[in-house]
């Protein structure tokens, strides 16, 4: 990412913070840091088991020039879909958390790695997001892939 798409997408992260200056004051002091962000005023975080995120993810990449932001755990246990604001809660789906108003998520500054959180697809301060519907597309068609595969 270069430097003014990363500075975008901080300013956008930060945006939603309680004291946006002060949040990208922090990650200026600290690119390694890692802010705590409330969900459900530009986005929405659906998260889902990295067995299936990932393939969710190949899919999703053959759909689209570039998917919304995504962050995953090093132990790829689970993967951060940003969606669209209010879909956390319409969102029904076994095995997927929504993380939406009313809740809060740690986001690593764009661009770094940090406690074992890291952007597979970075915000790239446009604001774009993933499709919830074309997210649920893409989760069936991993789901059904993994089982035609023996959940490999």
């Amino acid at each position: 990412m270069t430097g003014t798409g990363a500075e975008a997408a901080v300013v956008w992260l930060a945006s939603v913070a309680p004291d946006p200056g002060a949040c990208r004051r922090e990650w200026e002091r600290n690119p390694q840091g890692m802010a705590l962000l409330p969900a459900g005023k530009r986005w929405d975080v659906l998260l889902v088991p990295g067995e299936l995120g990932y393939p969710t993810l190949d899919v999703l990449t053959r759909l689209l020039d570039r998917p919304g932001p995504v962050l995953a755990d090093f132990g790829a246990s689970r993967m951060g879909f940003f969606v669209p604001p209010g879909t956390a809660a319409r969102w029904i789906g076994t095995g997927i958390r929504g993380v939406g108003a009313g809740t809060w998520i740690v986001v690593p500054r764009p661009g770094s790695t940090v406690g074992g959180v890291r952007w597979l697809i970075p915000p790239d301060g446009s604001g774009a997001l993933t499709d919830a519907t074309l997210l649920e597309l893409a989760l069936h068609e991993a789901a059904a892939a993994r089982g035609a595969h023996g959940g490999r």
